[in-house]
């Protein structure tokens, strides 16, 4: 079975034909988790894995939706459904940060993403749950928060890094805190991912799709689905020189173990 680790069925971009999607996946035997990233889509995504037994969900806030307080209280009592696996998505994301014009274009944001995703960091520990991490342009600020957070994380499998596109070093560094890293389309059309993913090895390594976004070769341009995973764990038996068949029993083997699946 292949486990997609991280997508957003709950998206109104399914809306038309969901069901559609959700049969041409579990045709090919997949799994999936849906991906919360504030409240709305984080009680759909419960909805969703709750109505299939092939579906999971993960419940959190997005670095780039500080502008909505933090409910702690909601969060908790969504993580504490047996159908979501982690909290999540959360982390730091500074190519969409906040620029304030005022100031000459300094952040306005960093300071609440960091907020933001420590009170998430507390929350997993809280429920027992890994995280479900979103990092972009931001790996030195994460390694630094998720350091300092250590005690608060779970061992040895503390969470996944999605759509991971830090570099070798960020990678080791994350290692040590007990993370793993998802892979998705982008692995399929983009080289510079390769090293990484090469690097890391394979009892570190999930895939995912981030549908409906980022679709993999040969369906780039087209919306993300989660049937599309196949081309990004074909890719990355090419990468690894390793069977198609051993990446996908060992990405669902990661994700089982990390997630508790």
């Amino acid at each position: 079975m292949l486990i997609d680790i991280h997508t957003h069925l709950q998206s109104s971009r399914f809306d038309a034909d969901r069901n559609a999607v959700i049969e041409r996946f579990r045709a090919l035997g997949i799994a999936v988790v849906n991906v919360g990233t504030d409240t709305k889509s984080s009680e759909a995504a419960i909805a969703l894995a709750s109505a299939n037994a092939d579906m999971y969900a993960t419940a959190g806030q997005h670095p780039t939706d500080t502008d909505e307080p933090f409910d702690h209280a909601a969060y908790a009592a969504m993580g504490a459904d047996p159908r979501v696996i982690a909290v999540g998505e959360c982390g730091l994301d500074y190519f969409h940060e906040k620029t304030s014009p005022a100031k000459g274009g300094a952040s306005v944001g960093r300071e609440k993403q960091k907020d933001l995703f420590v009170r998430q960091i507390d929350l997993a520990m809280e429920l027992g749950k890994p995280l479900m991490i979103h990092c972009r342009d931001a790996f030195a600020d994460l390694i630094a928060l998720l350091k300092l957070n250590t005690k608060k994380l779970q061992e040895p499998d503390a969470g996944v890094i999605h759509f991971f596109s830090g570099t070798v070093e960020d990678a080791d560094a994350l290692m040590e805190l007990g993370f793993s890293f998802s892979f998705g389309g982008a692995l399929t059309f983009a080289p510079e991912y390769e090293a990484v993913a090469k690097h890391v090895p394979m009892e570190r390594i999930l895939i995912e799709t981030d549908a409906p976004y980022v679709a993999p070769a040969p369906h780039r341009g087209k919306r993300n689905e989660p049937a599309f995973i196949t081309e990004t764990a074909r890719h990355m038996a090419t990468v690894k020189g390793v069977g198609y068949d051993d990446v996908v029993r060992e990405t669902a083997a990661n994700a089982k173990r990390i997630f508790g699946i």
